[in-house]
């Protein structure tokens, strides 16, 4: 699983059938070692996260098992949203 923050969604009005309903988040990766912000990317919303959100990420087919839909192409779910980070 990875850290990010939520910095946007994206709308797409022409997409693969089974992308149909599910909210696509932009997402910032965290490095919480350095505190640096990495790439960017999508990923599917299965929380209800919102802008500004810290988040667990999980990709590959992790993401999808996340959705239910092993045959759905996507490659990054968000699964929690951070409350508190403890050290």
């Amino acid at each position: 699983m990875m850290i990010g923050r939520v910095i946007g969604n994206i709308w797409a009005t022409r997409k693969e059938d089974s992308l149909n309903g599910l909210k696509l988040m932009i997402v910032q990766r965290l490095d919480t070692v350095n505190g640096e912000s990495l790439e960017n990317f999508v990923a599917v919303d299965c929380v209800g996260s919102g802008i500004g959100d810290k988040v667990l990420i999980t990709t590959g087919s992790s993401a999808r098992k996340a959705l239910r839909n092993p045959e759905s192409p996507v490659d990054a779910s968000i699964v929690g949203i951070i409350d508190e980070d403890k050290d």
